[in-house]
């Protein structure tokens, strides 16, 4: 599970800004929206929502966390050497452009091992990069990078619990290029004792940025298989939106006539591996029919999916890795949940994850403006976040815990009042 993501000098954000997934003192909805943690000092939220004005820097929080996430994976496979890391850093600023990118990451794994990452980069290098565990409870630092910028060469630490051979390490740092991670290539080279923070990182850690959206296959996987079917009819039933079943369909795309090659074809013939001048075989096309009954008899009337509303298609869109995320226990990141979204659509995949759906404490972070959420049934105070920037156009991530402290300023703005509703929040979650 999460614990902490922070960032520096990142797009917006200039200095270092944390997002906490760790829950206060406060008892409001333990059992619904806090997983109970190693110590009774470490209770973490299941979900977190962040608000922010247009172009306040909501965005660039999920997007810090997903370059992180895309440097681990690729960094050893899919970069050459010489390519730009793809960090910018705070452009506003003299000095913020010639400094670093900074990201750190506090999670623990399925094992309840707590884990502490990092490191540091420009567009050119990598400068720093660091790994604490706390198999026991207490910190074991297993290595450590750093550029010398002077002598223009990397220093290595590695502790005493970093298991491995010293020629093992000795061809893992030779093999890290300067753009890529150590953590990534090592586990490329086989490493076995890395491999958990790896997998977490790549697997567990799943961000849906701006022009990103949820893999609609996930869902039609679930649909095709006789055993998921029920799953997500459950879901959508759940949702209370009227289908009372769905169909999948797959139809014969009609062949091409004799002798004729559709656009494109060639293109398709080298995919395929066909000889030139054949035909493609017919392909399948999936269509998705949602039944729903008549209001004045038990009949039943089909639509086909394209037709039903644009939320009701997002929903179904959503289901597959909704779901999936939940049985898997994953930290699911959502910019601008409530896109295309009813508000009681929104709020009912929201809580999803304060549900016994939830048994494998996976987390839900999200940006949005739905004002409607801000509600106490719904999220508890420490769960609400939000972004706002200053004249310096620099981003600033603050819960509503701080909020006290900022109240005169924040109302002075029409920031939280005008923008966002007035505190105390009114309405309820109901059912």
């Amino acid at each position: 599970m999460l614990i902490e993501f922070s960032v520096t000098n990142f797009r917006s954000i200039r200095t270092q800004q944390k997002l906490s997934m760790v829950a206060s003192p406060d008892v409001a909805h333990l059992q619904r929206n806090v997983s109970p943690g190693q110590t009774k000092e470490l209770r973490l939220l299941r979900s977190a929502v962040i608000y922010g004005a247009n172009a306040a820097g909501k965005s660039n929080v999920l997007r810090a966390v997903e370059t992180f996430r895309q440097m681990v994976q690729n960094s050893a496979t899919g970069f050459q050497e010489g390519q730009a890391i793809p960090v910018t850093p705070f452009l506003f600023a003299q000095a913020s452009c010639a400094e670093p990118s900074e990201f750190e990451i506090i999670f623990t794994t399925d094992e309840g091992v707590r884990y502490h990452y990092g490191w540091a980069a420009s567009s050119g290098r990598v400068f720093k990069e660091w790994l604490v565990a706390y198999p026991h409870g207490r910190a074991q630092r297993w290595f450590e990078r750093e550029y010398d910028a002077e002598s223009k060469t990397q220093r290595w630490w590695f502790g005493p619990n970093f298991s491995a051979e010293r020629a093992e390490r000795k061809v893992w740092q030779e093999f890290t290029r300067d753009n890529a991670l150590f953590l990534s290539t090592a586990i490329q080279l086989n490493n076995v004792q890395l491999r958990p923070i790896f997998n977490w990182i790549t697997q567990k850690l799943i961000v849906l940025v701006p022009g990103v959206d949820m893999n609609p296959f996930l869902s039609l996987n679930l649909l095709r298989d006789a055993g998921e079917h029920e799953q997500i009819m459950r879901f959508m039933r759940a949702a209370d939106i009227g289908i009372d079943r769905l169909e999948l369909l797959e139809e014969d795309h009609p062949s091409p006539p004799a002798g004729k090659l559709p656009p494109g074809a060639v293109r398709v013939h080298l995919e395929l591996g066909l000889p030139l001048g054949s035909l493609p075989q017919a392909q399948k096309h999936l269509r998705i029919l949602a039944w729903h009954k008549r209001v004045d008899s038990s009949e039943e009337v089909a639509l086909d999916i394209g037709d039903e509303s644009d939320g009701t298609q997002k929903l179904f869109e959503f289901s597959g890795g909704w779901l999936r995320a939940l049985e898997w226990g994953a930290t699911l990141l959502v910019d601008e949940l409530d896109r295309s979204l009813h508000p009681h659509m929104t709020r009912f995949l929201v809580g999803l994850f304060h549900s016994r759906k939830n048994e494998k404490n996976a987390q839900l972070v999200f940006t949005t403006h739905d004002t409607t959420l801000l509600d106490t049934e719904l999220l508890r105070r420490d769960q609400i976040w939000f972004v706002e920037k200053d004249k310096q156009g620099s981003s600033s991530l603050y819960s509503l815990l701080e909020y006290s402290p900022r109240k005169d300023e924040a109302l002075e703005r029409g920031y939280l009042k005008g923008r966002y509703g007035a505190i105390p929040f009114i309405g309820s979650y109901g059912d």
